[in-house]
C-alpha cells in the first residue's frame, strides 16, 4: 500500500493506492530500466549554464574591458534573452575573476585573471 498526502492548489488530497507483489515488481523493473539514463546526464562534464558561463568569461576575457551596457549588449547576444544576460552580469559582479568599478556613466567590467 502507498498513501499519497497533500494538496493541489487549495483542495487537500488523500490518496491511498493498493500494489499487489506484481505491481511492485512492475514498479522496481521500470525504475531500474530509467536509472542508466539518470547516471548518463550525471555523468556529463559540464551543463549547458556552466557552458554559456565559460564563454561569457571568455567574451570579456578577450575583450580586457566592458562597459555594463556594451557586456549586456553581449551577453544578449549570447543567451537570447535579457534576462540571462543580466544574470550572468550579476554572476560577473561576483567574481574572482572579474573586477567592477564605476565609470563615469556606466559600471566597466574588467578581466583581472
Amino acid at each position: 500500500m502507498l498513501r499519497i498526502r497533500g494538496t493541489l492548489g487549495e483542495w487537500p488530497v488523500d490518496l491511498t493506492l493498493e500494489l499487489d507483489d506484481g505491481d511492485w515488481a512492475r514498479l522496481g523493473a521500470q525504475l531500474q530500466a530509467t536509472k542508466p539514463a539518470t547516471e548518463q546526464a550525471a555523468a556529463l562534464p559540464v551543463n549547458q549554464d556552466d557552458a554559456v558561463w565559460q564563454v561569457a568569461k571568455e567574451l570579456l576575457r578577450k575583450a580586457g574591458q566592458m562597459s555594463g551596457p556594451d557586456l549586456l549588449n553581449q551577453l544578449e547576444g549570447l543567451t537570447g534573452s535579457t534576462a540571462a544576460g543580466k544574470r550572468l552580469m550579476v554572476r560577473m559582479r561576483h567574481s574572482a575573476e572579474v573586477n567592477v568599478v564605476s565609470g563615469t556613466d556606466a559600471p566597466l567590467y574588467s578581466w583581472v585573471s
